[in-house]
């Protein structure tokens, strides 16, 4: 795996092309503050897309059922690996920390019919 920074210019492109190949892997959101502490937000529900809006400079990261808004986003890392984007973590302007982690949906064998 290979964390790297991403440059605020960078970011609504990125992740506008990475959201497409993300849909249906699940994600798990943390926020971790020294106020806050470390907090689940979502636990592994489906992704539904990434997106910077640099109009309102708000990260969007919307799930089944939660969009996580991320205001005045300051830094962007992200880990990579050979199959792509793994997790990636939000730095506000708060100083709050947004990690987020992706994995594929678990496949499991359809219910049987035992009667």
């Amino acid at each position: 795996m290979a964390v790297r920074t991403l440059e605020k210019q960078e970011w609504h492109g990125y992740f506008d092309r990475i959201s497409r190949g993300l849909l249906g892997k699940r994600a798990e959101i943390e926020v971790a503050s020294l106020e806050l502490g470390d907090q689940i937000e979502a636990e592994w529900a489906p992704l539904l897309g990434i997106t910077y809006d640099q109009k309102d400079d708000v990260l969007e990261i919307a799930l089944d059922g939660l969009d996580h808004l991320i205001p005045k986003p300051r830094q962007v890392f992200v880990d990579e690996g050979w199959g792509g984007l793994a997790s990636f973590e939000v730095v506000d302007h708060a100083g709050v920390r947004h990690i987020v982690q992706l994995r594929e949906p678990l496949m499991l064998p359809p219910p049987s019919s035992a009667k």
